[in-house]
C-alpha cells in the first residue's frame, strides 16, 4: 500500500505533467492546509516552470488584503464557505501569473467546529482564466484528526487542478489527459 506522501507525490507529478502538457501555471490560496498544497508541488523538480506562488491567508485580514476577498463575504458567508473560496481563486488569478489556481479553507479541528459546520468541514475552489476565468466550488467533510484533514484536503485540492487541467485540454484539443 502507498503511503499518503507518496500519493501526493505521485499525483503532484501527474500535475507537472498535465500543467506541462496545457501550457498552464498555478497558483494556490490556501487557509486550513496553511501551504501544504504548494509545499506538494514545490517537491516536484521543474515546478518553477508550471508553479507561480502560493497564498497562505490564514487570517480573514490576509484574505482581504492578499487576495482582495470582500469582507462582506467573510460577514455574511463565514470564512469557510464557497462564496469566500470563489473569491479566493478569483483573487489569487488576479494577483498572480497564474492561469490556474485553487483555493481551500476549512476547519481542520480539534476545535472551531459548528453545528453547521462540523470539523472536518473544507471548501474549495477552483479558477481557471484559460475559459474567461470560470470558478468551480464545492464543499467536502473529511473525517479524522487535523493531519489527516488536511493531508486529505491537499490531496483533493491536487485531484481538483488535474480535473481543470483535463477540462482545459480536452475544450482545446478534444482529448483527455
Amino acid at each position: 500500500m502507498m503511503a499518503a506522501d507518496d500519493k501526493l507525490d505521485a499525483w503532484a507529478q501527474q500535475l507537472a505533467h498535465a500543467a506541462s502538457m496545457a501550457g498552464a501555471v498555478c497558483t494556490t490560496a490556501e487557509s486550513c492546509t496553511g501551504g501544504m498544497v504548494a509545499a506538494a508541488i514545490t517537491n516536484i523538480a521543474g515546478s518553477s516552470g508550471w508553479f507561480d506562488r502560493g497564498f497562505v491567508t490564514y487570517s480573514n485580514a490576509a484574505k482581504t488584503a492578499m487576495l482582495g476577498v470582500p469582507q462582506e463575504a467573510i460577514e455574511n458567508d463565514g470564512a469557510v464557505s464557497e462564496a469566500v473560496v470563489e473569491h479566493m481563486a478569483l483573487g489569487a488569478l488576479q494577483h498572480s501569473d497564474a492561469t490556474l489556481s485553487v483555493a481551500i479553507s476549512g476547519i481542520a479541528g480539534p476545535d472551531g467546529g459548528t453545528a453547521s459546520k462540523p470539523v472536518g468541514t473544507v471548501c474549495f475552489a477552483w479558477a481557471n482564466r484559460a475559459t474567461a476565468q470560470s470558478v468551480s466550488s464545492m464543499t467536502c467533510q473529511f473525517s479524522g484528526d487535523r493531519y489527516t484533514v488536511r493531508h486529505l484536503a491537499t490531496a483533493h485540492a491536487i485531484a481538483g487542478l488535474l480535473a481543470v487541467l483535463d477540462d482545459t485540454i480536452s475544450a482545446f484539443t478534444g482529448r483527455t489527459l
